[in-house]
């Protein structure tokens, strides 16, 4: 075996993706010291993505003081390429659910203004490229804080400014102005990591799915599909791209259709956003084995999660991919969506807590691995 490519999520609550593939690279090296590694640390778009981008693409992170979702001052960390041209980034940062106490969710009043201010902080130091998940908002504003922190402007009927956008604004916008929208904000590419489908309004919508779950009550939730609806007959009618109907517009509370519509922003899996930055493909290039993993391994690491996106990748070239965990569940199934064999890292009967520690899943992972090696070598 001349190369393994080595490409696990993290096992979260325990070590990052970086950690848990320097454990892998340790276990490998212990049976086959000359062989070639490529270690990618990878995620989903979800949390872990700044950390996983920053150190694959050897980064630096960037902590900024923006205003969270209901304006309150936070601290929003980001990611930014060696090359200081890309920045990584998770909306969550600045306009996450956990910034709001339970008892003040209301996504009537939330706004993605930080997430807008934390993009434009970035612009201003030079990056041209931003990579952002969008998964754990706080929001329903239909991008509205975001874009008026980027230089959109929102009028009312009466042609008052709208700022800086909430949820129940939505219903209030009449006119849309980019006039003061700066040139290197246009000149900038986004790449959103959107792993849902759900369009900005209906049934299936950005409210009806996801608004309960950040303190809306049933009328709330028709109020902001009433608004969301509005919102997209007023993009439509300014001449933007039309987001409505468009999978994945509803994500976030409508920043997808946000990002597509005003900026330009090619909507992706959180995987595949992810293996592009790493230019995994490329990496793929002459491997005899790919080992991947995430914290448990069952039914849903076939549907979309990182190590079943590192598979899709690796089936393309033929390579084959073993995947461990800390748990695993359903071994049939991983097997049958490709998996060449799945291994539980645990040695024996075990705590949660103590199988969590940090010292003892990288000792266990390093084992395992030196036993894959050993059986795949052979």
């Amino acid at each position: 075996m001349q190369k393994v490519v080595i490409a696990p999520d993290s096992f979260k609550g325990c070590l990052s993706s970086a950690e848990v593939a320097a454990r892998v690279a340790r276990g490998v090296r212990s049976v086959l010291p000359e062989c070639r590694l490529s270690c990618v640390a990878v995620a989903d778009g979800g949390e872990g993505t700044v950390d996983a981008l920053v150190s694959t693409l050897g980064g630096i992170k960037v902590e900024v003081d923006v205003a969270g979702p209901l304006m309150a001052p936070v601290k929003a960390v980001y990611g930014v390429s060696a090359d200081g041209r890309t920045a990584i980034m998770e909306m969550a940062s600045a306009s996450g659910l956990p910034l709001v106490p339970d008892t003040l969710r209301n996504p009537m009043k939330t706004t993605t203004y930080g997430t807008g201010q934390m993009i434009m902080h970035a612009i201003r130091s030079g990056c041209r490229k931003v990579l952002i998940g969008i998964g754990g908002s706080a929001t329903n504003d239909g991008g509205l804080g975001m874009l008026h922190a980027l230089g959109f402007r929102f009028f009312d009927c009466a042609g008052g400014e709208i700022a800086p956008g909430c949820g129940a604004d939505l219903s209030r916008v009449e006119r849309i102005d980019s006039a003061d929208v700066p040139p290197e904000v246009r000149a900038t590419e986004f790449v959103v990591a959107c792993d849902v489908t759900n369009p900005l309004c209906g049934p299936g919508g950005a409210a009806h799915v996801f608004a309960r779950q950040k303190g809306a009550d049933t009328a709330m939730i028709e109020q902001l599909d009433a608004g969301m609806r509005h919102f997209a007959s007023v993009i439509e009618l300014s001449g933007l791209t039309s987001v409505a109907d468009m999978p994945g517009a509803g994500a976030a509370g409508g920043l997808g259709g946000a990002f597509v519509a005003f900026l330009g922003a090619e909507l992706k899996a959180g995987i595949d956003m992810v293996l592009d930055a790493a230019k995994f493909d490329t990496v793929l290039a002459d491997a005899d084995l790919v080992i991947t993993g995430e914290g448990r391994l069952d039914g849903q690491t076939a549907m979309g999660k990182a190590p079943q996106g590192v598979l899709r990748r690796a089936q393309r070239c033929g390579v084959p991919v073993v995947a461990i965990g800390g748990a695993v569940q359903d071994a049939r199934a991983l097997n049958e969506a490709g998996f060449a064999a799945v291994f539980s890292v645990q040695q024996g009967p075990v705590t949660l807590s103590d199988a969590m520690k940090p010292e003892v899943a990288s000792a266990n992972i390093s084992r395992t691995v030196a036993q894959i090696i050993r059986l795949f070598n052979h």
